[in-house]
């Protein structure tokens, strides 16, 4: 359980890491100035988090069904 959680973090880590050096780009699009002059980019924002903080915690709980189904066949 704590190797799987390892790899889980892991994976994490290296994606935000790998997001991070995309978002250093210099060039923005239209669409991204526009949200920002008008301050919906934080809507944005907040909804894409909420999404991934959802998905999260579905995988978290869906490896604890699947550990506990593993160990009643066991």
């Amino acid at each position: 359980m704590k190797n799987n959680l390892f790899k889980i973090l892991f994976s994490i880590i290296i994606v935000i890491i790998i997001n991070l050096q995309s978002i250093a780009q210099t060039s923005q699009p239209q669409m991204a100035d526009a949200f920002y002059a008008n301050g919906k980019i934080y809507v944005v924002v907040g909804v894409l988090s909420i999404v991934l903080i959802g998905i999260v915690l579905y995988l978290f709980a869906l490896d604890r069904k699947l550990t506990a189904i593993e160990k009643r066949l066991k």
